[in-house]
């Protein structure tokens, strides 16, 4: 039998606060260094202080710089005794606040003579420049960037705390370049990712690939339109409760959103650029939500151009940067071309209709 889309869709906010409900942030876990990268900081320690003491930055002699005032070629300052050579990374010697190059002191007559003046902390790191005393090791809620991962191997720490959730994505037979795609972002916004197809396109094989055991949160992909072969609907209602088939959001309006026992489910459709839509309209907030993550940053930038949006459905309009403006590039319908030159999305809400060209426009970009 043809399935068919209910009448009246659900509005995207109504769909959204019911996989919400109840949804918890997940306890935090330690993660090796080189797993950590994207996944958002819980529970970071306060590092200590780097460098712990003043040590040299270069090769060279290390003096006082107030003892070589007037020092210079012209006028050549005597020293009662060599000074001391250090080589980079290598501890200041007591009473010394710079390092002079190899060539600022003449050693080869009876007396050793400084030929250049210095300055305080020059050719020198001083203690905790690179590394302040208590500094968090990645900032909480936030995504693990490559600088954090810096400073917490030079501070010596081989494990970081983080939030991970575990997503299982099913692919349902016809939908493998979507299916890569969503792999691929998740994977990039820090998510434990595994995927797996059903054996076939029918409601029994769906549901069996429907594994809540191992994940935080299911994406299926495919499968969730009104075809004759779209079984994704009929499988999550013989798993789970269905809250939603059919949404009031374009692209997207074929998804469906359920929960198997306590996990969320959210059946993207086929297409990549519906996928897309709903990914960034109901599975990003899912993502949010477990990770504790804190708001996403937004990008305000005058509209280059007017927008115009359907009342009654949310929609989503993707944005290029062009001088320092937004440059709408598709809304409601999207071209691969488009998603492909997007640097940020706009979600228009079902009651407006739409934006007038320079109205500022705060939007989340595409790639953070």
């Amino acid at each position: 039998m043809t399935q068919r889309l209910p009448p009246s869709l659900t509005p995207l906010d109504t769909a959204l606060a019911a996989l919400l409900s109840g949804l918890e942030p997940l306890s935090p876990v330690e993660l090796p260094l080189s797993e950590a990268a994207g996944c958002i900081a819980a529970g970071t320690p306060l590092l200590a202080a780097h460098p712990h003491h003043d040590i040299a930055a270069a090769d060279g002699w290390a003096l006082c710089a107030n003892d070589l005032v007037g020092a210079s070629s012209y006028s050549p300052l005597p020293l009662p005794q060599a000074p001391a050579w250090v080589e980079a990374g290598d501890t200041m010697p007591a009473g010394c606040d710079c390092v002079l190059d190899a060539d600022a002191v003449d050693a080869s007559g009876p007396l050793v003579q400084v030929l250049a003046e210095g300055g305080p902390g020059q050719g020198v790191r001083r203690g905790g420049s690179d590394i302040a005393e208590r500094t968090p090791a990645g900032a909480e809620g936030q995504p693990v960037v490559a600088a954090d991962l810096l400073l917490a191997r030079i501070a010596g720490l081989d494990k970081l705390g983080v939030r991970r959730p575990r997503l299982r994505i099913v692919n349902v037979p016809g939908a493998t370049a979507t299916m890569h795609m969503i792999a691929g972002i998740a994977r990039a916004a820090g998510l434990d990712v595994k995927t797996c197809e059903a054996s076939a396109r029918d409601a029994v094989a769906i549901a069996d690939a429907l594994d809540t055991s191992s994940c935080d949160l299911i994406l299926s992909v495919g499968g969730s339109g009104v075809g004759r072969g779209d079984a994704t609907v009929t499988a999550l209602a013989q798993r789970g409760q269905v809250i939603a088939h059919g949404l009031a959001l374009q692209p997207g309006r074929t998804a469906a959103v359920a929960k198997i026992g306590k996990v969320p489910v959210v059946a993207l459709p086929g297409s990549p650029d519906h996928a897309l839509a709903a990914w960034l309209a109901l599975v990003l907030p899912l993502v949010d939500r477990l990770s504790a993550r804190r708001p996403r940053r937004r990008v305000i930038l005058p509209l280059a151009r007017k927008i115009a949006s359907s009342v009654g459905i949310a929609e989503i309009a993707l944005l290029a940067r062009e001088q320092h403006a937004w440059m709408p590039l598709a809304v409601g319908e999207w071209p691969l071309q488009a998603i492909a030159g997007a640097d940020a999305w706009l979600l228009i809400p079902d009651r407006d209709e739409g934006f007038a060209a320079g109205v500022p426009i705060d939007a989340y970009l595409m790639r953070e």
